[in-house]
């Protein structure tokens, strides 16, 4: 699969079907599209090409940062799965949103990534104030010779799923299992293990402090939670606190601590992927040391029978 990030990167190709969309997440919703859009290329002789925008539409339009379900690049790690031959991602800006309809599906769509199918929701709209619509496309599908698809609103109909409600469900609820059904897979972020203060290790459970690789990427609402990791020495279960350890430090930062409970070593400079599986509870400050890991002995059980059950 092709990835072409930017104009600079982009090659025109005539062969294209393809769909638009930020897609974040790839979530059930997007997956049942995009594979629709496969069957497509398919039955064409096309290339499944997928336009999607970064950064996302509303943090441009809306002046605020969007969490992300998913990096560009694990987007297009998705996307690769389901069989697409190409990403294209197209720099999102205000001038962009203010083109007109026409001008987008002329200069962009067909002068720029060049197609010969669109396929579009029942309900799609594009261009500036949304005025783009299936009829504009068959119109200029008849003039410029590319052919409009519709897909069938029954493709989706079950699937109430929708890349709001799944960061609502992480960042108010912090419910692991709720987003990884609307998912259709467990919600995960990768990061690089940098240096703490080692208060873990010094109470026997140390932990990985995890920076995210992408600054807009999701963290979960604050709590604590079954994991799994995975690094380059293996795949470990595990537990995870995000929050800002009010026992220890009033006013911390929000950090991602990952205590693995089968591994000894070092993992500093080191990538992990956490996999979020389960919340176990709300994080909270408590009156000691003793109290603390106590509770940390209450976790670790308890994240054990989660993973025990989902393995």
């Amino acid at each position: 699969m092709t990835r072409e990030y930017g104009y600079d990167e982009i090659t025109r190709d005539d062969r294209a079907v393809l769909t638009t969309g930020t897609f974040d997440g790839v979530h059930r919703g997007h997956q049942a599209i995009l594979q629709y859009l496969v069957e497509r290329a398919e039955a064409v002789g096309g290339r499944a090409t997928v336009v999607t925008f970064d950064p996302h539409p509303r943090a441009v339009l809306g002046g605020s940062p969007v969490p992300l379900l998913t990096t560009l690049d694990e987007r297009a790690d998705l996307v690769e799965t389901l069989g697409l031959d190409r990403v294209v991602v197209l720099p999102f800006t205000r001038d962009l949103s203010m083109v007109e309809p026409e001008a987008y599906v002329e200069d962009v769509l067909l002068g720029v990534i060049g197609m010969q199918e669109i396929v579009i929701g029942y309900d799609h709209r594009f261009g500036r104030n949304r005025a783009g619509d299936r009829t504009l496309l068959e119109r200029m599908g008849a003039q410029h010779g590319f052919t409009v698809d519709v897909i069938p609103e029954q493709i989706v109909t079950g699937i109430t799923v929708s890349s709001t409600q799944i960061r609502r469900t992480l960042l108010e609820e912090g419910d692991a299992r709720t987003a990884a059904e609307l998912l259709g897979r467990p919600y995960s972020f990768a990061g690089t293990v940098v240096k703490g203060d080692q208060r873990g290790r010094q109470i026997g459970f140390p932990t990985a402090n995890v920076h995210p690789e992408e600054r807009r990427k999701l963290i979960p609402r604050p709590g604590v939670y079954a994991v799994r990791a995975e690094a380059p020495t293996g795949r470990f279960d595990g537990m995870m606190n995000v929050g800002r350890r009010p026992t220890f430090e009033q006013d911390g930062a929000l950090k991602a601590e990952v205590h693995l409970f089968s591994f000894d070593g070092d993992l500093y400079g080191l990538t992990l992927r956490i996999h979020v599986l389960d919340r176990l509870r709300d994080e909270r400050r408590f009156e000691g040391v003793e109290a603390l890991v106590i509770q940390l002995r209450e976790d670790q059980a308890q994240a054990k029978r989660v993973l025990a059950a989902l393995s």
